[in-house]
């Protein structure tokens, strides 16, 4: 029983691994393109939230977003209670590229409607047809900003 435990804790761990390390790779070899993409998908979805269009809002999402919400209005309602920032920014400005719990993930530096600094993670996704789309957001406060 230990040894099974062990063999499967050691494959998860090596999976893990693996991922990692090719999206470290993946993220270092983004296209311009694909940065460009990044930039304009977080903007269009942005636009969207600040016109109250949720269908549009929701189609920037990936398939795994899209399922657990199920439709636009339950994912927007989501968004406007636990993302505000992100729903409602006063303005928002792009930062670099990383790699965040195995995808690429875009910097953005978000005024919130309160004047509140925040940083905004997101998650990209790429699809089977090459397209991205966002797998999820955090949102984080700079190191030295009140709460």
């Amino acid at each position: 029983m230990r040894t099974s435990v062990r063999n499967t804790l050691f494959g998860l761990i090596t999976g893990v691994m693996a991922l990692w390390v090719s999206t470290a790779a993946n993220a270092q070899t983004l296209s311009n393109d694909d940065r460009t993409t990044f930039k304009q998908i977080i903007s269009d979805q942005i636009g969207a939230f600040r016109k109250d269009d949720a269908v549009t809002a929701f189609s920037f999402a990936a398939p795994s977003i899209r399922q657990k919400f199920n439709n636009a209005q339950t994912f927007v309602e989501m968004v406007r209670k636990g993302y505000l920032p992100v729903y409602r920014p006063q303005q928002f400005t792009f930062g670099p590229i990383s790699d965040e719990l195995g995808h690429p993930t875009q910097r953005v530096s978000v005024i919130g409607p309160d004047g509140t600094l925040w940083i905004a993670l997101y998650g990209m996704q790429k699809q089977t047809d090459g397209s991205w789309r966002i797998g999820g957001v955090a949102l984080i406060k700079p190191p030295g900003e009140n709460t």
